[in-house]
């Protein structure tokens, strides 16, 4: 295995807890909205989260915006829940009550376990970046509101400015050239298999798998890891594999 001089990380259910706020903050909102009794929180969390993935592929896809992408969230999701004229519901009324939602799950904010202490035993001997399917200014106030974002500096790379989403090589390679190193350098770590990962190694990158044996953003998958993609079940595990010498995939 080459020396590994630089890491750069996904942030959704990687170094941000996107899937803790996101419960929390959705289920507040449908409290706070008066929506809770239309489906039992599970069902409801199950729910958003289904059309939050099929929604945030096509904003991926480059077939929608992040705004836009947003509204389709609500619009869907409020239709299931049998609010009247819901799927007509005009940009600016499903911006607001996303905005709603957002600031229970604003609230709820936090950095996964054990990212800051990584982060914090990585900086003097790594060259840090983040490389994320969303936008820039997003991932950037996230990233500063739990307390991480003086980690990476100017080393962010996003598919809404880089013009294409993992896990195409082209976006990895530029977090590889924001480090200024080369791609077998470069160690990435995210939590979805095939996205973070596979993509990851796809274009030439050391490839983490950070499976916390969840679902969720990303979830899991069946079966072993795919041929040259390393399992971690949790970010304190990574500086020992980063040191361990490769083992065969499986």
């Amino acid at each position: 295995m080459a020396a590994v001089r630089g890491v750069l990380f996904d942030v959704d259910d990687t170094l941000f807890d996107y899937s803790g706020s996101d419960e929390a903050g959705l289920l507040a909102h449908l409290e706070a909205e008066g929506l809770h009794d239309r489906m039992p929180g599970p069902a409801a969390l199950a729910l958003w989260r289904e059309i939050t993935r099929a929604e945030y592929a096509r904003y991926t896809a480059g077939e929608t915006t992040f705004a836009a992408h947003r509204c389709a969230r609500v619009r869907r999701f409020l239709a299931r829940l049998g609010q009247p004229g819901a799927q007509d519901m005009p940009d600016r009324e499903a911006g607001a009550w996303f905005a709603g939602y957002t600031a229970h799950r604003d609230a709820a904010r936090r950095a996964l376990e054990g990212a800051s202490a990584v982060l914090t035993e990585f900086a003097p001997r790594y060259r840090l970046g983040v490389v994320s399917n969303s936008s820039l200014p997003h991932q950037r106030g996230k990233l500063a509101a739990i307390g991480l974002l003086d980690y990476f500096g100017d080393a962010l790379v996003c598919s809404e400015e880089h013009g294409e989403a993992k896990p195409a090589p082209g976006i990895f390679l530029a977090g590889c050239a924001l480090l200024g190193l080369e791609p077998h350098e470069v160690a990435y770590v995210g939590n979805d298999h095939a996205v973070d990962a596979v993509g990851a190694r796809d274009a030439g990158l050391h490839a983490y798998w950070l499976d916390r044996g969840e679902t969720g953003w990303g979830g899991t998958r069946e079966g072993a890891p795919a041929e040259g993609v390393r399992v971690i079940r949790s970010l304190s595990e990574l500086p020992a594999a980063l040191a361990a010498p490769a083992a065969p995939a499986g």
